[in-house]
C-alpha cells in the first residue's frame, strides 16, 4: 500500500472509531481489552496519536519515550471532552502526515521503506484494530477491506513478530502457515535460535495452516475474537500457533 491509501485509511477508521465510542458511550466495556471502558480506549488511542504526531514533527534520532499505560489512562481530556480531544488528535495526526516531508528522517521502530511511511502504517493499523474494540461495545464486528486487512497481517508477521522483544518460550519444529483465501497472500512463520523467523509466500511443509478471508485473520491474529467469530480455520498442529499467541502480543510499552 501507498503512504496515501493508508493515510486515507487511517482518517476512515478514526472517523468509524469514535462514531462507535460515541455510540456506545464512555462507560461502556471493551471485552477484548478488559477490563477497559470506551472511555479508556479513548485515552489510549488518543495518546498514541499525539506520540506519532510528535515524531514527524519533532524527527527524534531515537524513539521518544512516553508515561506508563496507568498515567496515559489517567490523562486526556475529562469525560465531558473526551470524544472531542480524542477527535482533535486523530484530525491532527492525519494532518502532520498528509504534509510530512517524503523525506523526513526520525526515528521508527520497525524496518520500512521511509520513516514517513512506517508511521502512516503503524497508525493505520493502530487506529483499525482499536477500531474494532470500539465496535465490539457495541456488540459489533467491522469488515476490513481484503487489501488493507491482508496489509495488516503482513506488518504483525513480518514486523511485529521479529522484533527481539517478542522471543517464544522455545523452538517448534514445522511452523505455521498464513493464508488469505480472498487475497491470496501467504506468510511462513517459524523459530530459528530462539528468534521468531517470517517471510512471505506459501510453504506447505508447515505443521499448522491458519486460513480465512483477509480480514477475518486480521482480526483473529491480533487476538480480537476466536477462530470461529472471525470465520479462521485452523488445521494440523496447532503447537506453534498457540508459541505465536503467547509471545507476540503488541503492548505499549
Amino acid at each position: 500500500m501507498e503512504i496515501a491509501e493508508h493515510i486515507d485509511a487511517l482518517r476512515h477508521h478514526g472517523d468509524l472509531l469514535a462514531g462507535a465510542a460515541e455510540q456506545a458511550g464512555l462507560d461502556a466495556p471493551v471485552p477484548p481489552c478488559a477490563p477497559w471502558q470506551v472511555k479508556d480506549l479513548l485515552r489510549h488511542t488518543g495518546y498514541i496519536h499525539r506520540w506519532a504526531a510528535r515524531h514527524i514533527a519533532e524527527c527524534p534520532d531515537t524513539v521518544l519515550d512516553g508515561p506508563s499505560e496507568a498515567d496515559i489512562l489517567c490523562g486526556g481530556a475529562a469525560d465531558p471532552d473526551l470524544l472531542a480531544w480524542f477527535r482533535s488528535g486523530h484530525a491532527a495526526l492525519v494532518e502532520t502526515l498528509s504534509t510530512a516531508d517524503p523525506g523526513l528522517v526520525c526515528a521508527t521502530f520497525m524496518d520500512a521503506p521511509s520513516a514517513l511511511a512506517f508511521w502512516a502504517r503503524r497508525q493505520a493499523h493502530e487506529t483499525a484494530i482499536h477500531r474494532a474494540d470500539a465496535d465490539s461495545a457495541l456488540g459489533n464486528r467491522p469488515e476490513y477491506e481484503p487489501e488493507f486487512a491482508a496489509d495488516g497481517i503482513d506488518e504483525l508477521i513480518m514486523g511485529f513478530g521479529q522484533r527481539r522483544k517478542y522471543r517464544p518460550s522455545a523452538d517448534h519444529d514445522g511452523g505455521m502457515q498464513v493464508r488469505a483465501t480472498d487475497t491470496g497472500h501467504a506468510w511462513h512463520v517459524g523459530t530459528e535460535d530462539g528468534r521468531i523467523q517470517a517471510r512471505r509466500g506459501p510453504d506447505d511443509s508447515a505443521s499448522c495452516t491458519v486460513t480465512g478471508p483477509a480480514s477475518g485473520v486480521y482480526l483473529y491474529l491480533w487476538n480480537r475474537g476466536d477462530a470461529a467469530q472471525a470465520g479462521v480455520t485452523i488445521s494440523g498442529d496447532a503447537g506453534f500457533l498457540a508459541l505465536w499467541q503467547s509471545s507476540v502480543r503488541v503492548r505499549w510499552g
